[in-house]
């Protein structure tokens, strides 16, 4: 058993959260607001037809788009809600109830490692702290040995850049280019957004 990520316990706290959450993602779709950003920058690094885990994939945004652009799309969270909204809004993919600190999608019937993982919407500044290391081991257990990894998330979170990079170092990831935007802008030292595209070490 890991320790209950942040976005756990605020579904515990507020049990209405996972709904209001999926529904405002759904009214920013149904007013044309541009939300596959993300997406846009992982497939543009992928052949068609490539593996991509989407970890903390929430309902299904980034996964979903990825697998419309013909990717073969795998989607973990740790909300059975976030879930079962990807499940209803993005059929396709396959979307698991999952927490990243245990991943092992071998074990689920998943044995092919994975060309790409995304990580966005600030996924790693959710999972509880004693799991950071644990759940970028567990992510570089699945990616191929040519793949990528794409994690973003800002400043003020409660994880420092720093500290994450060190983090990925440690879990066997070596830093291919930073960003401080899902639209390819530079990461610089004031930066308060960071993509990481990470490579096996």
């Amino acid at each position: 058993m890991t320790e209950p990520s942040t976005w756990v316990r605020m579904t515990q706290e507020d049990p209405a959260h996972s709904a209001a959450y999926i529904q405002r993602f759904r009214d920013l779709a149904a007013q044309g607001m541009d939300l596959v950003g993300e997406a846009r920058l992982v497939d543009a690094m992928l052949r068609r037809g490539s593996r991509v885990l989407d970890a903390g994939c929430g309902p299904g945004r980034v996964g979903g788009h990825l697998a419309e652009a013909g990717h073969d799309v795998v989607g973990v969270d740790v909300d059975p809600e976030l879930i079962a909204a990807a499940e209803q809004d993005h059929p396709g993919p396959r979307w698991l109830v999952g927490d990243l600190a245990l991943l092992d999608l071998p074990s689920r019937g998943i044995a092919e490692p994975f060309d790409a993982i995304v990580s966005a919407g600030n996924v790693m500044t959710f999972v509880a702290p004693s799991t950071r290391g644990a759940v970028l081991r567990r992510l570089r257990a699945h990616i191929a040995p040519d793949g990528r990894a794409a994690i973003g998330f800002g400043t003020g979170r409660g994880y420092e850049f720093a500290e994450f990079l060190s983090d990925a170092a440690d879990a066997g990831w070596a830093p291919d280019l930073l960003l401080s935007t899902w639209d390819l802008r530079p990461f610089t030292p004031d930066a308060d957004f960071l993509v990481a595209i990470l490579r096996p070490a």
